[in-house]
């Protein structure tokens, strides 16, 4: 079986302030099992660093004010298709992030105002049938 985990997770510096989100936590949960880092916004092709996005209703903004909707989805269904014929055990995401948010994501206001909801690789991902795990549920 298989975790899929958001990559900034396990140290790598994908966050979009060029940093990461490493976790104990997470890395010890993963202890003796197959794992698929993701990181749908690098594999978009937004950069790192990079300006801060939130979902806007059913968009996804730049703090700019640029719409990163498409290239997110395009990220996403790259994903989606390379792990189609994988045997995924869960999904084990960043808290809050506008992709992997599994219970809470920002408001689009970029106040740091949180709203219960799915980044669009969490949402993804239950539709498809996958356990999605909030890191901070571990």
């Amino acid at each position: 079986m298989k975790v899929i985990v958001s990559a900034c997770l396990l140290g790598e510096n994908c966050k979009y302030n060029g940093g990461n989100n490493y976790s104990e936590k997470v890395v010890k949960f993963l202890d003796g099992k197959e794992v698929i880092p993701v990181c749908p916004e690098t594999l978009a092709g937004l950069g790192i660093p990079r300006t801060p996005i939130e979902i806007c209703g059913d968009r996804v903004i730049s703090k700019t004010g640029e719409d990163v909707t498409d290239c997110l989805i395009r990220a996403i269904k790259t994903i989606l298709s390379q792990i189609a014929d994988e045997d995924i055990e869960c999904a084990v995401l960043k808290s809050r992030s506008p992709t992997c948010g599994v219970k809470q994501v920002y408001d689009g206001t970029f106040t740091g105002t949180l709203v219960d909801g799915s980044g669009i690789l969490a949402a993804a991902l239950k539709m498809f049938g996958i356990s999605v795990i909030d890191a901070e549920d571990l």
